[in-house]
Order: C-alpha cells, then structure tokens, then sequence
C-alpha cells in the first residue's frame, strides 16, 4: 500500500503536467477525458489503461462534470489529496479566466456589431451541437424500448409538466434499478479491451491508495461541507440575514452540483429555466449565448454558470459596484459548482472497487442516462426556440406547459445560420470548435450586412 503521504510523481513534475493539460481541454467531456488518456496513458505512461477506465467509471457514476472529476482523481492517485487538488483546480482555472474575461466583454460591448454578429453566430451553431449530443448520447444509451420509453418520459416530464430536475433524475434512477432486477442485462457494462495499451512506467500497485476508513471519510466529508458552505454563509451574514443575489446564487447552484447527472448539456435546461423564469438573472437568449461562449473556451461546459452568475450579480450588486459584485459572484458560484467534485472523490476513492462492482448502482445509472437522453432533446428545444424566435410562451401558464414559439416573430438571420451549422455537423462532420469558428464569422457578416 502506498503510503498517504508519498508523491508516486515530483509534485512539480505532475503540476506542470496538469498546467499543460488544462489548456488543451476543448471538447466537452469526450474531447477532455482523450487529452488526459493522451498524456497520461500514452505519453508519460504515469497511470495504466485499465486503472484510467477503472477511475473513468468511478467518475461517470458521480453528479458533476466527470472530465474534472477524473482529473481530480488521476492526480490523486499520483500525489493523494494534494495531486488531487492541484489536478482538478487547474483543469478549471483557464474555463474561469476566459469566461471571466468574456462576461466583460459580453457586458461591456454587448451592442457592438462585432460582438452582437458573432454572438448570433455561436448561439445558432449551438443548436446542433446539443442536437449531436442527444443523437450521440442516444446510440450508447437507449439499447431498447424500454430505454427509449423512459428517454420519452423524460421529456415529457420537463417540456410539458414542468417536473423539476432533482425528481426527473431521482425517478430515473429509480426506474433503472427496477428495470435491472427485472432485465439485468440492460444494465450490463461491456469490459474495457486494454490489449493493445502501452504498458504503464508506475505499477497499479505503487499508485497512491487509502484504506477504507469511516474516521478518514467523515473527516473529510465535514471539512468538505463546512468549505462549500463557508462563502454562501459568509454573504448571509454579511447582507444582515438578508437574500441577496450572492445567497440566491449560492444556494441554487450549490443544490445544483449535487443533481448534475449526465454533464452539462443535461442540467443546463434547468439551470436556464431557473436562472430565466424564475430570478431573471438574465435572458433566454443569454443563456444560449453563455453555452455558445463556455463551447469555445477549455475547461467544463458547466462553467456557462459562471456566465450566468456574472450577468445576474452585475445586474443586481445591491451595495456593492455592478463590476465587483459580478466578479465575486463569479467565484461563488463557481467555488460551490465545483468543491462537492473535489469531495466525492476524496471521499469514494478508497471504495471506489466496490462500487465499481455494485449491480443495483449500475442498473440506476442506466436509468439515469436513458433520462439524460430526453433531458438534453428539452434543452434542444429550448435553445431552438429562444434563438431562432424572438417570442416564445408556454401553454398552460408562465412556467407551465409546452414552450411553444410565436410563429410571428421568426427570425430568419439565426435559422440561416442554425442550417450553416447543421451542414458543417453532420454533413462535413466537422469538429465543435472549427464549426463556431465559422458560424460565428458567417454571423458577423450577417450583422454587418442587415
């Protein structure tokens, strides 16, 4: 066993490793995950193929950006919690710089031409990137009816009875976990072929490693919490026991890292449905704007929250400076998003080869990622109608019901660009970033031109 304190790599080797990683962490999930197989794996052969799929599923299992959540685990296993602190705070270091330094450019020049055109750009091209997503999620996922009924169900629950999130995931899981003591071979994970892999420089058996101990979890857990919980706490206190958008912000997001199943794309129709109708921190075509930007920058997509909490605080700093309060809201937001990934690792490392093994687990996991499937297509609904009409309503009440468009206010300029994208998706299969690039050219042009 390796001992707690032991670095299986210099810690100033493994930090400059990760420093290089996170600015290469473009993609999404997928496009992050290879860059880490791609130097870890098979450039510096510091961790083995079957250990790195091993931590993988470990990660896939846990609410919160898995790509982070796997990076806090390789460095963890390479220097223990130290590794594991420096690994998953660089990975999100660059996404929070860039998108602090877009939300201000977003505010401060918004009704440029140059940044207006583009924007209109980025956020058409959106729409098929999430309608990618949901055919891509929906191949692994949905392997039969019974899957694909509870993708629908999904759906059904969030774009017509307005179910929220939590119970859609929480109901998901349940589902699954039924369906697998019924139909257990719907819950089976095929074994990683690792035959072709270059043989690791460091044994699994010289990785860092912790005993499971109920001592060392609680400790870590309490700790864990009472720092997640210290800045929201601290605003309270500081606005008198009063709400303010810091202590709104706090709290929602911070409910959020808890139920973020399914990356990004899955929980951003209720970060946009919360953040839009219910504490109008910004608009509907914000929100696409804010994922149009996160696509463009390295790190999590979840950091669009990051954006959100920018706009919000910015418009409401209540007796701080519009500039100061939506920087600090920024780091708050960001601080309670992603300190509960640091904890689930730290705290289900030691058991994470149980787990691993856990059939029940596995079977609600299938149930939440058939759900993911209908949860992204509501998002893809939603950006489709937020962006290429300039009215929307829901049937049945403001936050009701079906989102229908108001046929009238079609816009043209977004659709065209919307079609531009779709080409360049799945016609020329083109990647994320070469397709926004584009897209966000052709909308300058179209800005400039109308």
């Amino acid at each position: 066993m390796t001992h707690p304190g032991r670095h299986v790599v210099p810690l100033r080797e493994a930090a400059r490793a990760w420093f290089l990683i996170s600015w290469q962490t473009f993609g999404g999930p997928a496009g992050q995950i290879a860059v880490m197989h791609r130097e870890l794996v098979e450039e510096r052969r510091w961790i083995g193929e079957r250990r790195f799929l091993h931590a993988m599923s470990f990660c896939l299992l846990l609410p919160g950006p898995e790509a982070q959540q796997l990076a806090v685990y390789s460095g963890w296993l390479l220097n223990g919690w130290v590794g594991g602190v420096i690994a998953g705070g660089l990975f999100v270091l660059p996404g929070f710089l860039t998108i602090l330094a877009l939300s201000w450019v977003y505010v401060a020049h918004g009704d440029s031409t140059l940044v207006t055109g583009v924007l209109l750009g980025l956020a058409a091209a959106v729409i098929p990137i999430v309608v990618q997503a949901v055919l891509r999620l929906g191949r692994r996922s949905l392997h039969s009816r019974l899957l694909v009924g509870l993708a629908v169900a999904a759906f059904v629950a969030l774009a017509v009875l307005a179910v929220p999130f939590p119970l859609v995931v929480l109901a998901s899981g349940v589902a699954g976990w039924l369906l697998g003591r019924w139909r257990p071979d719907l819950a089976r994970r095929p074994e990683p072929d690792d035959s072709d892999a270059p043989a690791p420089l460091i044994p699994d058996d010289a990785l860092h490693t912790a005993p499971r101990s109920a001592r060392r979890s609680l400790a870590y857990l309490v700790a864990g919490l009472v720092l997640w919980a210290a800045p929201v706490a601290a605003a309270y206190a500081l606005a008198g026991g009063q709400r303010t958008v810091f202590t709104d912000q706090g709290l929602f997001f911070g409910g959020m890292a808890l139920v973020t199943f399914g990356g990004a794309y899955a929980v951003l129709s209720y970060v946009a449905q919360a953040a839009v109708e219910h504490y109008g921190w910004l608009t509907a075509q914000e929100m696409v704007r804010g994922l149009a930007l996160a696509e463009t920058t390295p790190g999590p997509l979840i950091m669009v929250v990051q954006f959100v909490a920018f706009l919000g605080a910015f418009r409401d700093p209540g007796s701080l400076g519009p500039w100061t309060a939506a920087v600090l809201a920024s780091v708050l937001v960001v601080w309670v998003t992603f300190v509960p990934c640091f904890l689930f690792v730290f705290v289900g490392a030691p058991y994470v080869e149980r787990l691993r093994d856990n059939r029940s687990l596995s079977a609600a996991l299938t149930g939440v990622g058939a759900a993911v499937v209908g949860v992204i297509a509501n998002l893809a609904l939603y950006f489709a109608v937020h962006t290429l009409f300039a009215e929307a309503e829901r049937i049945g009440g403001d936050h009701l019901g079906l989102l229908v468009p108001v046929w009238s206010s079609f816009q043209w300029q977004p659709a065209v660009l919307a079609a531009l994208g779709a080409t360049l998706v799945f016609g020329l299969r083109w990647p994320v970033l070469r397709t926004l690039g584009v897209c966000g050219l052709a909308g300058l042009i179209v800005a400039v031109l109308t």
